[in-house]
Formats: C-alpha cells, structure tokens, sequence
C-alpha cells in the first residue's frame, strides 16, 4: 500500500478500489438514518462498498448516556466495536457515507479524536461509486479474528460550551456554524423541539452546503477562498458548530484541507447551546 502522507484526509474511489483488498486497509460505512439540512439520497435496498464494516453514526459512534442528539461516544464504546471489526492499530481506516459527504467527516473526527493516526475520508462516498458503476454489495463484512486496537482521547479535537462562550466574548478563536442561513438568523425553527433559535454570538456562518460541489468537498483552491473571507489567516484558532455536532464536522474538515491547522469541534452545538437559558443568543 502506498504510504499516506501525515496530512492526508481524502482518498477517490480510484485509490480505494485498487486499496480495499489489502489487509492493513478496512473500510467503514459510516452512513446516517436521520439526514437534516440536505434532500436525502433514499435507497431501496442495503447498498454498500464490498468489504465495508458497519460504523453507522448512530449504532457505533453516538454516546448512549447522553441526552444529547449526536453525542461524542464512549472511548470503550468505540474501542470495543473497532476490535470487532478486527482493528489493530496501524490499519489504515477509510471511511465513507451514502450521502457523499455528510456523516462521514463525524466518523473521521471522532476516530482522530480518539487517536486513530491513518484515516481517511473517500471524497464523494457511496454516490460517487455508485456512479462510476462499481460493484456493490448488501452485506457488511465481518472480521476474521478480533482485533487489538488501542485508543487513547486526543482533547485538542474537541471544544466545550464554556470555551464556545469564552470566544463569543473575547473572540480568542473564530466561530463557524454550518447550519443554513434561516436557521443561523433564527428565521426557521429548529428542528428539535424545545430550543431557541439564533446562534451564539459572534459566530459567523459557513452553510456546510457551501464546502460541497455535488457529493464531493470543493478543490482546496476554493476553500481556501471561501473561508478566507471569515477567517483572518491559517494560522487562526477555529470552532466549528452546527445542530448536533454532524455537518460542523463537514466545516472541520474543509479547515483542515484548507491549511488551517488549530480547528475543534464544538459536539454539543446547537443542541445543547439552544436549550441553555443562561448562554446568549444573537439573530443578527
């Protein structure tokens, strides 16, 4: 296998196909059942990439003690699972969605945030595949034997309300919600009940759909020129949020591709932020 580079985030479907059968590389369906924000793409039947393993967001990667919609998962959770899957550390972990690009970037920041070294994210997902007509197939793969994998949590991925709070204050770090412009101005209710709408102030909005062109993320040229116009240079400290955690990590991810460096993400988002009577909220 070719080795990755250290900054390495996305693979094509030419390089997982010619990839997928070596065994230090295991892939990942990391598909969601509940899509916000975008028009679904719906399947009729179980579609996956041969040889993919289940690492569906909500089964796999989402806390099952929080009250939280979305929540940053359980070390041992996560763990346990991927030794199921038969991973050992040092496995290159590729992960994709039926979407394209939407879930996926979670799985990716919540496995590097747990210290998994070599992932990836396939730029397009089960879409783009699907559209350069490759095989498929409707059951997951499983493990021959158990893997040894052994995580370890990586703080520096992650941002909390207290340190959102302290940006929207002090501006330390730039904020970037990448819910849709309606619901950022607290024009559209949210779509859980119980929260207010609006968005913490101080955060400026970069709708996730704005970093994608089709199922893919844009050239890196045009990222870099888009969040140019909100970010003052790479080397900026930046948190990203959205609803839940989920399409923030789109945002993350197009940072990093980006060239800049010290991203986090805020998990709990709006979900958490918009029920918090104490916390402020601004619509303009």
């Amino acid at each position: 296998m070719t080795k990755m580079t250290e900054n390495a985030i996305l693979v094509d479907t030419h390089w997982l196909a010619e990839h997928k059968d070596d065994p230090k590389v295991k892939v990942f369906d990391a598909s969601m059942e509940k899509i916000i924000g975008r028009e679904p793409l719906v399947y009729e039947q179980a579609t996956l990439i041969p040889g993919a393993f289940d690492l569906a967001l909500e089964r796999h990667l989402t806390a099952t003690n929080s009250q939280l919609p979305n929540a940053f998962p359980e070390l041992e959770q996560v763990q346990s699972w991927l030794r199921q899957q038969g991973v050992n550390n040092g496995d290159t972990l590729v992960v994709y969605d039926n979407q394209g690009i939407y879930s996926a970037p979670r799985a990716w920041v919540i496995l590097k945030a747990l210290g998994m070294e070599n992932v990836l994210i396939l730029n397009g997902g089960l879409p783009k595949w699907l559209a350069e007509e490759r095989p498929v197939t409707a059951t997951y793969a499983t493990a021959d034997e158990p893997g040894h994998v052994v995580l370890k949590q990586q703080q520096h991925w992650l941002a909390t309300w207290e340190q959102a709070l302290q940006v929207s204050q002090c501006g330390t770090f730039a904020l970037l919600d990448a819910r849709s412009y309606e619901r950022f101005r607290g024009r559209q209710p949210e779509p859980r009940e119980g929260m207010r709408a609006g968005h913490i102030p101080g955060a400026k909005n970069v709708p996730f759909a704005e970093v994608l062109q089709g199922s893919e993320f844009k050239p890196v040229s045009e990222l870099q020129q888009l969040l140019q116009q909100h970010l003052s240079d790479p080397e900026q400290p930046v948190i990203t949020s959205c609803g839940s955690g989920v399409t923030a990590c789109i945002l993350l991810v197009a940072a990093r591709l980006a060239g800049y460096q010290q991203v986090r993400l805020y998990d709990g988002s709006w979900a958490e932020w918009g029920v918090r009577r104490d916390l402020p909220v601004a619509t303009t």
